[in-house]
């Protein structure tokens, strides 16, 4: 399967299924190593994957490390839950940025009772500030609906 592999172009690496051809691929110092971690995700044990997307989220490229943070995510959509490792590293990184769709994933993906106790907290926090947006949202469009027929009446 290595033959369907392209490091340079990072052509197929979405099916890669090889832990060892990840760790070959790392120590070698190849640049798509994130995108790599994405194919771990989708076809090895989380328990295989988990210690290359943690590595792959410490890469020095932007662009990689935030494949890796999709990798998490997609592990998270696979498997219904993450390795301790993985949750310590997206709470590190927190509900924003790189992480933000990661964390997503995790809050809808892992039933709640399984949750570490700092996702809990964002599924509710992010629940209320979504609550506290569609209020926004319904006054602003209220507002508008009000002026707009007060402009109609004045013409």
């Amino acid at each position: 399967m290595a033959s369907d592999w392209n490091w340079e172009n990072g052509e197929g690496l979405l099916g890669l299924d090889s832990p060892a051809e990840w760790d070959a691929a790392y120590e070698r110092g190849e640049r798509r190593l994130g995108t790599a971690a994405i194919g771990l995700a989708f076809n090895c044990p989380l328990r295989e994957a988990s210690p290359r997307i943690l590595r792959a989220m410490r890469l020095p490229d932007p662009a990689q490390r935030g494949f890796a943070y999709t990798a998490a995510g997609t592990a998270a959509r696979l498997n219904g839950e993450l390795t301790p490792e993985l949750y310590a590293a997206l709470r590190a990184e927190g509900h924003h940025g790189i992480a933000a769709a990661a964390v997503d994933d995790t809050l809808d993906y892992v039933p709640f009772r399984q949750l570490p106790p700092w996702f809990k907290w964002r599924t509710v926090a992010s629940k209320a500030e979504d609550k506290l947006k569609t209020w926004h949202l319904t006054l602003t469009y209220a507002t508008e609906d009000a002026r707009n027929t007060l402009r109609r009446r004045r013409s």
